[in-house]
């Protein structure tokens, strides 16, 4: 049974909104008024999904997307649902019921009248792309097929729930050193701009020679007054330009290549990226999931698009009958210890287990370095703070010395 939403004005005059289903926006019109309500607007969910995009373009315009603690959600509760027995059609009503989004609700009861029209969860969950990923609806479809739906919709949750408490402490653990960036230039920007100006000007009256410190302080100043504005619009436009150029798949590959030559950042990019592989893959491979079809889904998880072509070359070499640990380890882009646990994986038979192993370990193994080099950074940041400081204010100081000595 399709789900529409519906705007009316109620016995009152007030605006009443929400979800009703029916078979047809006529049936959902004469519902609201055996109500006493006056319909103005019913349309169906999908329809609305696709007129909120045309109108917008899909660019401001977030649609049916839903954040990752409220997917997160949604599939725990469907999960607990139907491991009690409960049809999918009754848990999508039920979870929607009881969800207090709009979004959310609007999205279950699409999802639940393609179910009703007979089709599997999967291809309901296909009608919003943007909510539930391929990655999901993979492994949602090959739960359905082997009879586990409730087991697989247990493990997507436990899934998503790593990757939401990783991305919320490297969020967190970013919070600080951004703060303290940002405030290190406003306080330096303001002292060059409005303190630096009125403390020379007593020093320029005298007529004597400034020392070379104190006119290198005036000139950037001087600069600062005369093209702050320019230079932001200037550093705004080559941000925008490149971004603008990253776009390129040619230079976003070289970038990326780049990123992976830099010493510190290119262990950082590997583990991060080899993290995601393996949580991926243990996920897909447990629900069920073919190698290949894997591989190919894995990708879309993947950021950096050098690594991206190495699994797409391993999905090339798996289908010519190699194994995933040689091709892998072939690219010279994933971590030895990675590499290790998913042949053992594969010579044992528990490969899942193994890359989810694998994960555990590197994102283990990125918290670390990253507290380790944020621990590094917050007191450099504050040195190299304290060090413009001590410039001005010694540029400020030194005409102030030099005019004790002259009256001495």
């Amino acid at each position: 049974m399709p789900a529409f939403e519906y705007k009316a004005l109620n016995a009152n005059g007030n605006k009443e909104h929400g979800l009703l289903e029916g078979d047809s926006e006529r049936q959902i019109r004469q519902q609201l008024r055996d109500q006493g309500w006056l319909p103005l607007e019913v349309i169906a969910v999908k329809e609305k999904a696709a007129q909120d995009f045309n109108t917008f373009g899909g660019f401001f315009q977030r649609g049916h997307r839903l954040s990752a603690a409220t997917l997160t959600l949604i599939t725990r509760q469907l999960a607990t649902l139907i491991a009690a027995g409960t049809p999918v059609e009754s848990a999508l009503q039920s979870v929607a019921r009881q969800s207090t989004q709009r979004a959310s609700s609007r999205v279950l009861l699409a999802v639940r009248a393609k179910v009703l029209e007979g089709h599997e969860l999967a291809t309901g969950l296909g009608e919003f792309p943007q909510t539930f990923s391929q990655l999901y609806r993979a492994t949602v479809f090959a739960g359905e097929q082997a009879g586990k739906l409730d087991q697989v919709l247990e493990r997507l949750s436990d899934y998503l729930e790593a990757r939401n408490r990783v991305q919320q402490k490297t969020s967190l653990a970013l919070i600080y050193p951004i703060v303290l960036s940002v405030v290190a230039i406003g306080v330096v920007m303001a002292l060059l701009t409005y303190v630096v100006p009125t403390v020379v000007q007593v020093f320029e009256s005298t007529g004597q020679q400034l020392p070379p410190l104190t006119r290198g302080l005036i000139a950037s100043s001087e600069f600062i007054r005369s093209y702050g504005l320019f230079l932001l619009l200037l550093l705004g436009a080559i941000f925008l330009a490149i971004k603008i150029l990253l776009k390129n798949p040619l230079w976003q590959m070289r970038w990326h290549l780049f990123q992976l030559r830099i010493p510190l950042v290119s262990g950082l990019i590997k583990g991060v990226e080899s993290a995601r592989f393996t949580r991926t893959m243990s996920i897909l491979l447990g629900s069920g999931v073919p190698a290949l079809e894997a591989l190919n889904i894995v990708k879309q998880v993947i950021h950096n698009r050098a690594m991206i072509e190495a699994v797409d070359i391993t999905g090339q070499r798996v289908k010519e009958g190699a194994s995933i640990g040689q091709s892998l380890a072939n690219t010279g882009l994933f971590p030895p210890l990675t590499l290790e646990l998913i042949r053992n994986g594969e010579v044992s038979g528990q490969l899942p287990e193994m890359m989810e192993r694998a994960a555990i370990n590197q994102e283990q193994e990125i918290e670390t370095k990253t507290a380790m080099a944020l621990g590094f950074f917050e007191p450099l940041l504050i040195l190299a703070m304290g060090g413009v400081v001590l410039v001005i204010v010694l540029a400020i100081l030194m005409p102030i010395f030099e005019m004790n000595q002259l009256v001495k």
